[in-house]
């Protein structure tokens, strides 16, 4: 607790700023503040100048000294050099927005219980579910850095199109930021934190699909306590707020949700990143054929909430160019009732060299395969005479793809950009066949993802929000459809956008590892490579070995393992495993009781 002679010292020294003093020669709290508020440069220098108080308001980062007016508000406020810290706790506590109580702010703001807290929230499989503990940032502030602190990644794998190789180095740019593609695997908010120490405010595009908390089978935030909205939004929050760190200046952020949390999270947003940072809100049909899960409607379409850190630094010509493969690299084929009997200019036959690529109008010998416009119905003719096939063919726009058995002409159409709409309705965004249907052909007709989002919706966003050497993180990886779109945009392009995937559950790790490995191996990218990790695992290390044990005897070792300092424990526990104690124990006969037991003893939030 801070002590009085603090109190007098800043008084005294602000008191020598005439602004900050009535008639009567008392100090003026609110005058201080508004200042403090405005990022006053003669406020800011009067506290550098006293060390306790420069301590006290100031961070410094990287040899500057940065004025957390917030904490000098909160001081003030809360306190006023009177109040008890009781006081505070008992009146105030879960009202407040960066440090700001309501009365103090004029504006609409979402209050939940659990608001002032962090929640590790661990989306772990169903056995390791537990109720969470909520660490309030006023109450708990040792536990929270605990909890947050830096963590040790560990098990490097080098991914190629070959499969896993060791890793003998990382890249990194000039200023010494890793240009690897990463894949972390653990809890998405500790991961975060420690990502943070090398990517803060480098990072172009945060991109997420988080859990939408619809409460059905198929959602994946199923946490068993009485608070489930409020457990989401704090849940949310928490990340959020890591993700805004994360972020240049001109970066943006993209959330993807259905309606069931599309409110909240818009006002969510607005506290995070500022309401003026809004970039836009798009409604995208991701299931044209309807679902029947609602009671009401079918459900065609959900959202993606987009906000910017600073919307001013966002250029005006804000543009977005389609790409779409029917309209970027059509059929070279003229329409249905086009024949080469009635459009003869339009009929002629192309030659190509599958080893080679060259393509040619003609003949070029036995190594070319010999092409000709064919619809579904039988003969077709090109859609452009040949002059103009040619003139395009020079210019790069004409090329050839195997498609199965067959090779197929292409042709690249370059299309005006024009502002993005709100409403993406194209067949592209179809989930169900670019998403689900993509996903099975990739792992040969397995399912092994729940509702992945369409390839062609996020390599849209992307393509939106980021530009070539662009770094973009996704925190909730799930099958990796974000590393997908960030290849084939790198594919398609030439560039060099790198891609940051955090996913914690061990089975969507290795789809993401799996369909990465396979999109790296096509051409002309199978010399592409990724870095997979892993947070350390600390007490989630026990918790592996308790769900692996199948006998009382390995839960009995493991158990004084644990006692003698092995794990971090409930603080409730006695570490000593007294031999009554152990007797009990095996009594307890069931296997699945006594792994549940020693479940209970492992303090959760300390599992890496």
């Amino acid at each position: 607790m801070l002590t009085e002679t603090f109190n007098q010292k800043l008084i005294a020294r602000l008191k020598t700023d005439a602004r900050f003093v009535d008639n009567a020669g008392e100090f003026i709290p609110a005058a201080a503040k508004e200042c403090a508020w405005k990022l006053d440069t003669a406020l800011i220098k009067l506290l550098l100048s006293e060390p306790e108080c420069k301590a006290k308001f100031f961070t410094e980062i990287d040899g500057h000294w940065i004025f957390n007016y917030n904490a000098f508000i909160t001081y003030l406020a809360d306190k006023n050099f009177l109040a008890t810290a009781y006081t505070r706790f008992r009146n105030k506590l879960g009202l407040n927005i960066d440090e700001k109580f309501l009365p103090e702010r004029g504006e609409v703001a979402l209050v939940w219980p659990y608001k002032d807290c962090v929640l590790e929230g661990g989306q772990t499989r169903e056995e390791e579910k537990r109720t969470e503990v909520f660490f309030n940032e006023l109450l708990a502030p040792d536990e929270i850095n605990r909890l947050l602190a830096p963590k040790v990644f560990t098990n490097w794998k080098l991914h190629t199109h070959a499969g896993e190789q060791p890793v003998t180095g990382l890249k990194r740019a000039d200023d010494g930021t890793i240009r690897e593609n990463l894949l972390v695997k653990g809890n998405n908010l500790l991961a975060l934190h420690s990502l943070k120490l090398q990517f803060r405010g480098k990072v172009k595009c945060v991109y997420i699909d988080p859990p939408y908390n619809t409460g059905g089978a198929a959602d994946s935030f199923t946490y068993n306590n009485a608070f489930n909205h409020s457990t989401w939004l704090t849940f949310m929050r928490n990340r959020l707020e890591v993700a805004k760190e994360l972020l240049r200046d001109d970066g943006m952020i993209t959330v993807a949700i259905n309606d069931a949390e599309l409110f909240y999270l818009g006002v969510l947003l607005d506290e995070v990143f500022g309401r003026e940072n809004k970039i836009g809100v798009l409604c995208i049909r991701h299931h044209p054929r309807g679902t029947t899960q609602s009671r009401f409607f079918s459900t065609v379409h959900e959202y993606a909430l987009i906000y910017a850190k600073d919307a001013k630094r966002i250029q005006e010509d804000f543009r977005f160019e389609t790409t779409d493969e029917i309209e970027e690299e059509s059929f070279v084929r003229a329409r249905e009732d086009a024949t080469p009997d009635t459009r003869p200019s339009l009929y002629y036959p192309v030659f190509y060299n599958p080893t080679t690529q060259e393509i040619t109008l003609k003949d070029g010998g036995k190594d070319f395969v010999k092409l000709l416009p064919m619809g579904k119905n039988g003969m077709r003719t090109w859609k452009l005479i040949r002059e103009s096939f040619l003139a395009e063919l020079n210019d790069g726009k004409i090329y050839v793809r195997k498609v199965g058995s067959e090779y197929k002409v292409y042709r690249k159409i370059v299309r005006k950009k024009n502002k993005a709409k709100t409403m993406w309705t194209h067949a592209r965004y179809d989930a169900n066949h670019h998403g689900t249907g993509l996903l099975k052909k990739m792992f040969d007709g397995r399912n092994v993802f729940s509702y992945p989002k369409s390839l062609y919706t996020v390599m849209d966003i992307l393509k939106l929000t980021t530009d070539a050497g662009d770094i973009i993180v996704d925190f909730f990886a799930g099958s990796g459809t974000t590393g997908h779109a960030v290849v084939n945009l790198n594919r398609r392009e030439g560039g060099k956008r790198q891609f940051i995937l955090v996913e914690q559950l061990e089975e969507h790790v290795a789809v993401c590892k799996e369909r990465l490995e396979k999109v790296f191996a096509q051409e002309p990218l199978n010399d592409a490579t990724f870095l997979s990790c892993e947070l350390m695992p600390y007490n989630a290390a026990f918790i592996e070995r308790i769900q692996a044990a199948r006998t009382s005897d390995e839960l009995v070792a493991l158990w004084r393992e644990m006692a003698r300092g092995g794990s971090f424990l409930n603080w409730y526990i006695n570490p000593e495993v007294p031999e009554d104690a152990v007797e009990d124990f095996i009594a307890i006969g069931a296997i699945e009781k006594q792994r549940a037991l020693l479940m209970e003893l492992l303090d959760k939030n300390q599992l890496y």
